[in-house]
Order: C-alpha cells, then sequence, then structure tokens
C-alpha cells in the first residue's frame, strides 16, 4: 500500500483539489492551521523531497509557485508561507500556508476546522485563480 497522498493521486481517498497537471497535485489541508492552507506534492511517490530528480524537484517548486499566487489572490493574508517538514507522511510534499506574521505557520498550534462545504467553497475559489492566472 502507498502513502496516503498516492492514494488521494490514485483517487481512491478524495481531496478538496486545487490544482492538478500530469506530474503534480495540489488540494486542501484537512487539518489546517489557516484557512486555504494547501498541500503540493509529485504524484510519483518519493518519500524524501531531496531524493527528487531536478528535473521533479524544480517542476514542484514551480508548480507550488502558481498554486501560491493564486491563493494570494483569494485569500486574505501577507504572504504564502512554505514548509517542507518532511516526516508526518513518507511522500514528498510542501506547505503553502497563508500568513500575516511568523507565528501563523507554527505547526504547534490547533488545527482549524471547517465543513465540507467550506473546504468546497476555499478550493473552488484558489482553482479557479490558478486556472485564470496560469
Amino acid at each position: 500500500m502507498g502513502s496516503i497522498f498516492s492514494r488521494i493521486v490514485s483517487g481512491e481517498i478524495p481531496c478538496y483539489k486545487v490544482a492538478e497537471d500530469a506530474h503534480y497535485l495540489a488540494f486542501l489541508d484537512i487539518n489546517p492551521l489557516a484557512k486555504g492552507h494547501t498541500l503540493v506534492i509529485p504524484k510519483k511517490e518519493t518519500d524524501y523531497i531531496f531524493d527528487l530528480g531536478a528535473e521533479e524537484y524544480q517542476g514542484l517548486f514551480l508548480f507550488a509557485r502558481k498554486v501560491a499566487h493564486a491563493m494570494r489572490k483569494v485569500l486574505p493574508c501577507l504572504r504564502i508561507g512554505v514548509a517542507v517538514l518532511g516526516l508526518e507522511v513518507p511522500h514528498a510534499h510542501i506547505h503553502l500556508v497563508p500568513i500575516n506574521g511568523i507565528y501563523d505557520i507554527d505547526f504547534s498550534k490547533p488545527k482549524l476546522r471547517f465543513s465540507p462545504e467550506e473546504f468546497t467553497s476555499i478550493a473552488g475559489e484558489i482553482a479557479k485563480e490558478v486556472v485564470t492566472s496560469a
């Protein structure tokens, strides 16, 4: 069995999709630090981000950049913070977190809760901007 993210990629587990192409997927974190907290992953399962090939690594960050630009257009924040922790899921991923201060990206903080309808709305707003700003 693959990681939970590979199961999301395969469609076995649903997600609130923000953006997707042939190689990468972005979806809302279901335990977010902030409204719009998004995870960006390569579809090919690789445990450690620095084990990605150079082209795949660069592509992941370029894809994340496109998603972050869209997030900033629809979410009230000063910046989109970036974190790569690599311990919680054995599948390389980038956290994109809307922030207004340095402590907004503290992963020890309590996570926010949203209804499925709120998650769907947030993902839709970001996805619309990814498409229009592509």
